[in-house]
């Protein structure tokens, strides 16, 4: 089944595994662990910025931490892979996703976007993306793209331009387009500000989201990826959110900033979570009827208000599937809280890495929805 997945959307810590699978394929499985997952990036990273060579880089401006970050990623884990590499070795589509500082939303390393920006995505190195992807603020700095938009003959598409003619047919599309649109004026901005893809979607879902409605519905994206003959559209959904600190309610004195911090990025994050799974869980009856409608020609029916076909059509088998796997799964409650309490870090224990792929896997296995596709594929 892993040779089914057509495209993988990462923020954050999680697009290291997936910007390393679409470079490296299988090879993930023998080599990652100890080159990332059990490697102390945290020291590596820390043991950089005291070399001596890097005392005058760091404090002048045009070279930052996550710079750094950079540079050492590039040489230490995506051996100078750029997106280009990934597309030549025909894997699956990867959309690293990181935030755009000014506008607060989702940033996506894809040609789409750098088009707007008369840039070639492929000739952008993985792990310059990866560093915007997961510059948390404070502890990173910015990763900064060059805007050269203008300089090429670039036509924003179709739907980009309906959008902002009519606002009304909908508000979603119309932000996004608005937002496109700011990056086609490169005197008001010449550089575009990234960090942690987590800040402005901490699941990687609304660019996959868009990505499939832009031009107008489902069946028409469908049809534009060449995916017609689709029967069975799988949502694996990767969710290591921290959830709520209930210790802070055994607490009879004054928080402390740190926990009010720490509480105040949560809270933003986790409402934005739900709020994303339920708006990909309410899309999938309308998907439905759209692909069913188009494939099975109801446009040429008598009677356009009742659907020309009946489920059991071929041309109406079409199912999506939604795979949660999130620590909330598991049964063993004192599992579930030292999983949750575990920080974001690039310095785990082995131990902690081992149960958390051990996690991983027992919570996808026992997925209600997982073993529902399995049970519809034989």
């Amino acid at each position: 089944m892993l040779d089914e997945v057509d495209v993988i959307s990462s923020v954050s810590g999680g697009s290291f595994p997936a910007a390393y699978y679409g470079l490296f394929g299988r090879r993930i499985f023998a080599d990652f662990e100890t080159r990332f997952l059990k490697k102390n990036i945290q020291n590596e990273l820390y043991s950089q910025t005291l070399e001596p060579g890097n005392w005058f880089r760091l404090p002048s401006g045009k070279f930052a931490r996550s710079d750094l970050a950079a540079e050492y990623y590039d040489q230490n884990i995506f051996e100078g892979g750029t997106f280009g590499d990934i597309a030549a070795r025909g894997g699956p589509l990867i959309l690293v996703n990181a935030t755009d500082i000014t506008l607060g939303t989702y940033f996506t390393f894809s040609q789409e976007i750098f088009d707007i920006l008369c840039s070639d995505v492929s000739r952008v190195p993985l792990a310059r993306a990866v560093a915007a992807s997961s510059a948390v603020p404070l502890i990173l700095s910015p990763i900064t793209l060059h805007n050269y938009a203008g300089a090429c003959n670039y036509q924003a598409p179709q739907w980009v331009q309906r959008a902002l003619d009519d606002p009304a047919l909908s508000r979603r599309r119309f932000q996004k387009a608005t937002h496109l649109r700011s990056y086609m004026d490169a005197h008001m901005r010449p550089y575009i500000h990234l960090i942690d893809g987590g800040i402005s979607d901490n699941l990687g879902l609304r660019a996959v989201i868009d990505w499939l409605i832009a031009p107008g519905d489902m069946w028409q994206a469908l049809h534009y990826l060449g995916w017609e003959n689709t029967r069975k559209v799988v949502f694996i959904l990767v969710n290591a959110e921290q959830g709520p600190d209930f210790q802070l309610d055994q607490v009879g004195r004054t928080i402390s900033s740190r926990s009010v911090l720490k509480s105040v990025t949560n809270i933003p994050i986790i409402r934005y979570n739900f709020e994303t799974v339920e708006l990909l869980k309410g899309n999938f009856k309308q998907w439905t009827e759209e692909i069913r409608s188009q494939r099975c020609g109801t446009e040429n029916s008598p009677d356009r208000s009742a659907p020309a076909y009946s489920e059991s059509d071929p041309c109406a088998d079409i199912k999506f599937y939604l795979v949660e796997v999130d620590f909330e799964a598991l049964p063993n409650q004192s599992e579930r809280s030292y999983l949750r309490g575990l920080p974001t870090s690039f310095n785990l224990p082995p131990e902690a890495v081992d149960r958390v792929r051990e996690a991983a896997r027992q919570i996808l296995t026992e997925s209600p929805d997982f073993q529902r596709l399995l049970r519809d594929l034989k």
